[in-house]
């Protein structure tokens, strides 16, 4: 007979976590969801007065990384990481204490977390932990985000991020324009800009572009820039004038 674990989930992006939920709903012989977590403040505290068996946390969250959590805290639960980035030192995590998951996560990947389980000692091993931390941490660079996770209706849409053409801000949010449709995160642009790989850059202080996407770019005045893209609607986007020295680092002036 399997055992039950209560359950947390942490992760900063609120589709993610209802993702999961549904996810692990399908499992309920083995977790019990606890609650969830939005960053690492509200973790750390979830953490400490719940003790659940198991959390997922989320690598990449604004604020407090999920090492970073892990570092501070007292009582240290079996951890099953999620990563966007599919080249994020994933041998790190081949140990007897820990597992992985890379967004957008399946279920069939659930079922290999469930038979990982099983092999699970209940004494883990904090310094262990943190020296994976520590190997994760040093290989950082070579990390990769792939897609991004928006709702649309009562659906989870997982949008590959070499057909997002470029990123607006809209107040707290932000539209992501691809060829065919326009979705909304919830997440800010300024959020996304710390997560995005390097061939997106930001050119103004509501406008993300995807450089691959770039047809041409005209000088403009007061330092400022006209970034035409390639995508259908031929999008024109005018620079900030205190992005000037990013742009012209990319175009190597």
């Amino acid at each position: 007979m399997s055992k039950l674990y209560t359950t947390l989930i942490i992760d900063d992006e609120a589709p993610a976590r209802q993702g999961l939920q549904n996810l692990l709903a399908s499992f309920p012989k083995t977790f019990t969801i606890l609650g969830t977590a939005k960053n690492g403040i509200e973790a750390q505290e979830k953490i400490e007065t719940l003790q659940p068996d198991l959390i997922f946390l989320d690598v990449e969250m604004p604020g407090c990384t999920g090492f970073e959590l892990i570092e501070k805290l007292k009582y240290l639960p079996i951890i099953i990481f999620c990563t966007a980035y599919d080249q994020y030192s994933l041998e790190a995590f081949e140990t007897n204490s820990i597992d992985y998951l890379v967004k957008p996560v399946k279920l069939e990947r659930i079922k290999k977390t469930i038979n990982k389980l099983k092999s699970f000692e209940n004494n883990i091993s904090s310094d262990q932990i943190l020296n994976v931390l520590k190997e994760i941490a040093s290989k950082k660079e070579v990390k990769q985000m792939t897609t991004i996770t928006v709702k649309k209706d009562d659906r989870l849409i997982f949008i590959k991020l070499d057909e997002v053409a470029f990123f607006e801000a809209d107040a707290n949010y932000t539209n992501i324009h691809t060829n065919l449709d326009t979705f909304l995160s919830t997440e800010t642009i300024a959020n996304l800009e710390q997560k995005l790989p390097d061939n997106f850059l930001r050119i103004h202080r509501g406008s993300i572009i995807n450089k691959d996407f770039v047809n041409d770019i005209q000088k403009y005045f007061n330092s400022r820039f006209i970034i035409t893209l390639k995508n259908n609607q031929k999008t024109k986007i005018t620079s900030g004038r205190s992005y000037m020295q990013a742009i012209k680092n990319w175009m190597n002036l």
